[in-house]
């Protein structure tokens, strides 16, 4: 039997198939031939791009991308600082290409919702956060939350300035990044909480505990004002402890060069530098005695279960089993900076 009679036969066998059977029938063969080939593809934007923390969530993703056939992960988010702007444009961009689905950190939540999110559900795109949860009253744009508890973080960060006390009242300066991210919020009330019993106020001394004049300082992200706020702290006569509530100063690569004159200070406990993150920059500036403890989160798995819980749904209608998947933290310290955690 030749080649060109077998293709005559194979030809004439699936015209009868599509012009015998019923349409629906045939419609579903074509329909499963299409989804065979489908490419689903997930957005994850974090607050800034240029973050070593988003990119390892993103390596998370990636990393659940490589266990199925048929996701990619694609990653974004404002060029250097946390624009609430600039993050909404991005995440409007996402949904008018058709996105099959979104992973954020939140920077602004009510911003994000009226000027993106809203337009997501009228989609039926949908959201997973992580790292920075929307606001409670926006939570019906999300299926769930992916990440760190930001209130216990933050009482784990305050509770690491206990040991370091050394005045009464003891004066202290948190850094923070955007005055209306959610997570970064949560944090500062948890610091208050756990150093003086209530999460609602500014410290003024009554709990033993006094937050500094101009404190807290907001960066918005950008590392440059981040490391000048800190340099400007610690050249006051008796600089008060410093505590961050996420990476900002520490990311910045002059760090370690900046920090190296005050090495001397720090070791003998007269500055006091407590850090939110465990990125590899500030593994190695904590190594190297510039900073005092840092207490990290686990971003690689924020991506990876967000993708999942994402993915599920996407394919099969199956809707997070919970509204919000807590991870755990940990803690690294100049004994323990070899071991204590791993990044991506």
């Amino acid at each position: 039997m030749t080649q060109a009679y077998c293709k005559l036969v194979k030809d004439l066998a699936l015209n009868f198939w599509f012009t015998h059977l019923p349409g629906w029938c045939a419609l579903a063969v074509l329909t499963y031939s299409a989804n065979v080939s489908a490419q689903l593809k997930f957005a994850l934007i974090g607050k800034t791009k240029n973050d070593s923390f988003y990119q390892q969530s993103l390596k998370g993703c990636q990393a659940f991308s490589r266990t199925i056939p048929d996701l990619t992960c694609v990653y974004d988010g404002a060029d250097d600082y946390q624009d609430v702007r600039t993050q909404v444009l991005i995440v409007k961009e996402y949904i008018n290409k058709g996105i099959d689905g979104l992973l954020i950190s939140t920077t602004d939540s009510r911003f994000l919702v009226s000027g993106a999110l809203q337009l997501a559900k009228e989609k039926n795109i949908p959201v997973i956060t992580f790292d920075s949860d929307l606001l409670e009253q926006h939570q019906t744009y999300r299926l769930a939350y992916v990440g760190t508890n930001n209130f216990d973080f933050g009482v784990a960060l305050g509770k690491a300035a206990l040991k370091y006390k050394t005045f009464d009242p003891q004066p202290f300066c948190i850094q923070s990044g955007h005055q209306t991210t959610p997570n970064l919020n949560k944090r500062i009330e948890g610091v208050r909480y756990a150093l003086s019993g209530s999460a609602s106020t500014r410290l003024n001394g009554q709990s033993g505990w006094i937050e500094y004049d101009r404190c807290p300082l907001y960066t918005m992200g950008r590392r440059d004002d981040s490391l000048n706020q800190l340099l400007t702290i610690l050249d006051y006569k008796q600089p008060p402890i410093f505590l961050a509530v996420a990476g900002f100063a520490q990311f910045n690569p002059e760090y370690s060069i900046k920090l190296l004159d005050y090495k001397q200070r720090i070791k003998a406990g007269d500055i006091t530098i407590i850090s939110a993150d465990t990125e590899q920059i500030q593994l190695q500036a904590l190594s190297n005695g510039l900073s005092s403890i840092n207490i990290g989160q686990n971003p690689h798995e924020m991506g990876r279960l967000s993708a999942e819980l994402l993915y599920r749904y996407v394919k099969s209608g199956e809707k997070p089993k919970k509204s919000t998947y807590y991870l755990d933290f940990h803690y690294c310290n100049q004994e323990n900076v070899a071991t204590c955690t791993v990044n991506y």
